[in-house]
């Protein structure tokens, strides 16, 4: 199933290794939406319905966190939001599990941890759609 994902994060180099990521895991990406920081977020689930949203949680403007507690506010958090962050406080990690995250991947990661944590939530991805080319991948 083709998956509609909005990535955020303050790094657009970073946004890039997350999507590069999902292709080489194997997911089929229907449509990728970015955004720099949780404002852009917003605007784009304003006018996007999307299935994932992989978001950090450290931004200007409007952190992972604040986003996730709009869209508490809101009642439209998504089925399947995962933080990717440098974040180590448990408290933290657990202040954004109680507004609605399901999980999260700590920076630096390797793209197996992506997939799993994600495969828990919108199923295995496809190995026929597995970019080849990517083999050892370790961000």
């Amino acid at each position: 199933m083709p998956l509609k994902v909005l990535i955020v994060d303050d790094s657009k180099a970073m946004r890039a290794v997350i999507k590069k990521t999902l292709k080489a895991a194997g997911f089929a990406l229907e449509e990728c939406y970015e955004a720099g920081d949780g404002l852009e977020a917003l605007k784009v689930l304003d006018q996007h319905q999307v299935d994932v949203v992989l978001s950090d949680l450290h931004m200007p403007n409007m952190s992972g966190l604040e986003l996730l507690e709009r869209l508490r506010q809101e009642d439209r958090v998504p089925r399947c939001f995962i933080l990717v962050t440098t974040e180590g406080r448990k408290e933290r990690l657990r202040e954004a599990l109680g507004l609605g995250a399901r999980g999260y991947v700590s920076k630096p990661f390797q793209p197996e941890g992506l997939r799993k944590i994600l495969s828990l939530f919108v199923g295995e991805p496809d190995a026929r759609d597995m970019d080849e080319g990517l083999e050892g991948l370790d961000f």
